[in-house]
């Protein structure tokens, strides 16, 4: 996995490559709808580890204006990702998707690192505040 210098307001962020943590296309798509819709277009998507319950890791999501110190940043395309360096250490690997079936709609974290996953109901608005459905495991 390789890490490279980003060149920020945040002097210690880093632009890790995609192999790190992905989005599917489905999910970039229902992020730059999501991203349009606030008219919050240059904002970025956090994705955090919340803790780890009963069923595995616990993920939240926000969207953000910008990376914050020591922030890896994954580009993906129109979207950038961010994750703190704790978080880093349980998504490397991890896949981020966004289902829209029976059982309902929401982004799932596909994490070859946890013992079992959890999908979160929705993306949240640009103050950062977490998942506003929670996460509901898969």
């Amino acid at each position: 996995m390789a890490t490279t210098a980003f060149e920020t307001d945040q002097a210690n962020s880093t632009v890790e490559e995609a192999e790190s943590l992905s989005l599917t296309s489905a999910a970039r798509e229902k992020i730059q709808q999501l991203l349009t819709e606030r008219n919050i277009p240059t904002y970025g998507l956090r994705v955090f580890v919340a803790g780890s319950g009963c069923s595995g890791l616990q993920y939240g999501m926000a969207f953000e204006v910008k990376a914050r110190e020591f922030d890896t940043v994954i580009d993906q395309g129109d979207v950038q990702v961010f994750v703190d360096p704790t978080s880093m250490l349980y998504l490397a690997g991890a896949s981020i998707d966004y289902v829209d079936g029976p059982m309902g709609a929401g982004f799932k974290i596909d994490n070859p690192n946890a013992v079992s996953t959890c999908g979160c109901g929705g993306a949240d608005d640009e103050e950062g505040s977490s998942c506003g459905s929670g996460c509901s495991c898969h």
